[in-house]
Formats: structure tokens, C-alpha cells, sequence
């Protein structure tokens, strides 16, 4: 019989936990404190300034997704290996900080090109501008950092203080449908404030010094992450993506329907991302050790996790116009079958983060993850071009949970074929 005691000592238990509720408290001030505001946000910008704000983040979404590249995962491994080294993981964090604030300069000159080369952009620049300040926050919060030596209380703290600002601000500052401007104003302040406190502790509590890297230590880390970065593009077509397309089809005020049904939709899954984000170097280092007790706990947290994700998926379902009514009131009364439809996605991306990233980049199956992201890519394109503009927010919506059943059932029988059998529950 497998028991988890046979996984791991008492110390790593504890550092698991630690590690749980650290990043479970920044999961609550990443998404339930700006539930807080959503309902107040939505009834004082309305619909149409609510989807205009969205639809800057979903622009500006691209260019974290290119500063992030495939860091989350590949530095966030490397880290956990060298944890140990202080001068191994002072040359991963050196090098993948300058990659990402390379990358963040060459996206604020095409960003800067796009903005004032279309007049659906140019009209409304200043807020765009304000958007970017996210993407630099997001560079000075090396996250995957504190992922890799498992010690994530200490951006805990601040990233709730940061949030907790935010919150207050939003009340203060937002008082009527022109002050628009001051939502990412305000968030993207917070994120930088977080960010400059993550780099002090950083650098003065683990001995990392920032060292100029190689040409070829940066050419590793970015091979090293290019599979992750080509699946998180991927992943981007179909999260990001489905708010911008929706906003060149239709209207800000239809994106602002759509943009209030997926908030709750990733509130639900945020509360879900500790488990993984603990899971994660905890299992690549499980793998190293041995596949067979790797696959035991990986079976274990997909009975528990998929069993937890189907029930709140289901509540959503049977109580989503309850839940539109009390959070946006009845100005948003369109968003009811929107958030229907997208209720399951918690489930669905809940076994796809288990069956991709807790496995087939564990194992080493980063090509075929990330050709399933990038054909579930094209078929969420193709069906959003093809439904929008019948179906408008519904059909984006449709696109989504599509998508997302295709990445998990194709996932589940790649995996199938490789023998590992997640879902074979004999012997758990």
C-alpha cells in the first residue's frame, strides 16, 4: 500500500505545507481581494469601460507572456536542483532576469509601434501605458525564484501588502466612469511595489549577487525554457487571445460581459494555482529520485484535486445567475450563460495542469506538450473566428472549453500511451 509518509521526511512535509499555505495566501490576495472590487468596479466603470480596461490587459497579456517565456517552469526547475550551489543559482537568477528585462524593453517598442499606428489603440494610449507598468512588475517579481528554493512565504507578505493597497485604492480613487485610467494605474504600482521588495529579500537574505551573464549561459536558459515559452504562447491564444479577438469582433461593452463571467472562472482557478505551484519542484524532485513513487503521488493529487475542482465547477453551473446578480448586478445580466458555459473549465484545466506540467514535463515530454498546446491553439482560433461573430461573447466562450477539453483528453491518452496510467487508481 502507498502511503505518502514513504515519499519524503518530516522537514519536507513541513516545508510543503509552508510552501501550501504561503502561496495560498498569495492566491487570496491575487484574486479574492480583487473580488473585493470587481462588484464596486463593474457597476461604477460599467460595462463598456470595464471591457475597455480588459481588453488593454488582454494586449498588454502578450507581452508578459514573452517576459515570462518558459521562466515559470524551466528557472523555477533549476533553481530547485542548484538550491543548494549559491553561485549556480546567483548565475540562473542573473542570467534569467536579464533575458526578462531584455525582453520587456523590446516589448515596450513594439508596443509602442502598435499603439500609435492603429486608431482603435491610439484613441485611448494613456491607458495602454499604464497597462505596460504590469509587464515591468511582472520582471521585478521573480517568482519562480522563491518557487525553486521552496520559500515563498517571503513574497507572501508583500505581494498581500501590495494587493491590500490596491484594494483600498481602488475604493478611493475610482469614483465614476471617466476615472477608468486608475484601475491599471494603481494595479501595476502594486506589482512593481511587490516586485522591489522580492529582489531586496533576494539579494539580502540568499546570497545572490546579480553577476553580467554569458552569451552562453543566456543562450541555455533560453533553450532551456523554449518548449515551456512555445506552450505558454499556445496557452495565450486561447486565454488572452479570446478577450482581444472578442474585442476586434464585437464591442467593449460585450468584452465587458465576457471579461466579469471569466474574473469569477479565474478567481476559482487561482485559489487552485498553490497546489500546483507547491506540487511542482516538489514532484521534479520526487522524479529524480524515482518515476514509480513520483506516479503514486501524482495519482493521489488527481483524485483529491479533480474530486474538489468537479464540485466547485458544479456550484458555479447551478448557481451562476445567483452569482452574477449579488457580484455584478443586473447590468450584466448577459454574463449568466457566459459563466455556464465556462463553469467547467476549474475541472478541465485542473487534470490538464496535472496530466501536462505535474507530468509530461516531469518525465520529459516537453515536444509533445507543447504541440498539443499549439494544435489546441489553432482549433481555439478557428472555432473563435468562426463563432464570434454569430455568437459574440457566447462563442468565444464555447471556443474556450473546447479547447481545454481537447489539451486534457489529449494529454490523458498521450499519456496513456507512454504507460503512465494517472488514473489507474490500483495500489494508490
Amino acid at each position: 500500500m502507498f502511503s505518502i509518509k514513504s515519499l519524503t521526511n518530516t522537514q519536507d512535509k513541513k516545508r510543503l505545507l509552508s510552501n501550501f499555505f504561503s502561496l495560498s495566501s498569495l492566491q487570496v490576495a491575487n484574486y479574492i481581494l480583487p473580488l473585493i472590487t470587481l462588484p464596486y468596479l463593474v457597476r461604477v466603470l460599467g460595462p463598456s469601460k470595464y471591457g475597455l480596461v480588459a481588453f488593454a490587459q488582454a494586449f498588454v497579456g502578450y507581452f508578459q507572456v514573452l517576459t515570462n517565456y518558459g521562466f515559470g517552469y524551466s528557472a523555477t526547475r533549476a533553481v530547485a536542483i542548484s538550491r543548494d550551489d549559491k553561485e549556480k543559482v546567483s548565475e540562473i537568477f542573473s542570467s534569467v532576469i536579464t533575458i526578462q528585462m531584455l525582453f520587456a524593453v523590446l516589448s515596450f517598442i513594439v508596443m509602442l509601434a502598435i499603439v500609435f499606428a492603429f486608431k482603435k489603440f491610439s484613441k485611448y494610449w494613456l491607458l495602454y501605458f499604464f497597462t505596460f507598468g504590469l509587464v515591468i512588475g511582472n520582471v521585478v517579481f521573480p517568482v519562480w525564484f522563491f518557487q525553486g528554493i521552496e520559500r515563498m512565504k517571503y513574497i507572501t507578505m508583500f505581494n498581500v501588502l501590495s494587493r491590500f493597497v490596491f484594494t483600498v485604492a481602488i475604493f478611493v480613487f475610482i469614483r465614476k466612469e471617466s476615472d477608468y485610467l486608475y484601475v491599471p494605474l494603481i494595479n501595476a504600482l502594486g506589482s512593481i511595489l511587490a516586485g522591489v521588495l522580492g529582489l531586496w529579500i533576494i539579494f539580502r537574505n540568499f546570497g545572490v549577487k546579480f553577476i553580467l551573464p554569458s552569451f552562453e549561459n543566456i543562450k541555455y536558459h533560453l533553450k532551456e525554457g523554449w518548449h515551456i515559452f512555445i506552450s505558454t504562447v499556445a496557452i495565450s491564444l486561447y486565454t488572452i487571445s479570446n478577450t482581444f479577438i472578442l474585442g476586434l469582433f464585437t464591442n467593449n461593452t460585450i468584452v465587458g460581459y465576457y471579461s466579469a463571467a471569466e474574473k469569477i472562472i479565474k478567481a476559482v482557478q487561482g485559489l487552485l494555482g498553490p497546489v500546483s505551484q507547491t506540487i511542482y519542484p516538489y514532484v521534479s524532485r520526487l522524479a529524480n529520485q524515482s518515476k514509480e513513487i513520483a506516479i503514486m503521488f501524482i495519482k493521489k493529487i488527481t483524485i483529491l484535486i479533480g474530486s474538489v475542482t468537479f464540485i466547485l465547477s458544479l456550484g458555479i453551473f447551478i448557481f451562476a445567475n445567483l452569482i452574477v446578480k449579488i457580484l455584478f448586478g443586473n447590468q450584466y445580466i448577459e454574463s449568466v450563460v457566459i459563466l455556464r458555459i465556462l463553469s467547467f473549465l476549474p475541472f478541465i484545466i485542473a487534470l490538464s495542469n496535472i496530466f501536462g506540467i505535474q507530468t509530461m514535463l516531469t518525465f520529459g515530454y516537453k515536444k509533445a506538450f507543447s504541440r498539443i498546446l499549439i494544435l489546441a491553439s489553432a482549433i481555439n482560433i478557428i472555432l473563435s473566428i468562426i463563432l464570434i461573430p454569430i455568437y459574440q461573447a457566447n462563442g468565444t466562450a464555447f471556443s474556450v472549453l473546447i479547447s481545454e477539453i481537447f489539451v486534457t483528453a489529449t494529454m490523458f491518452i498521450y499519456l496513456q500511451k507512454k504507460r503512465i496510467l494517472i488514473l489507474d487508481v490500483k495500489n494508490v
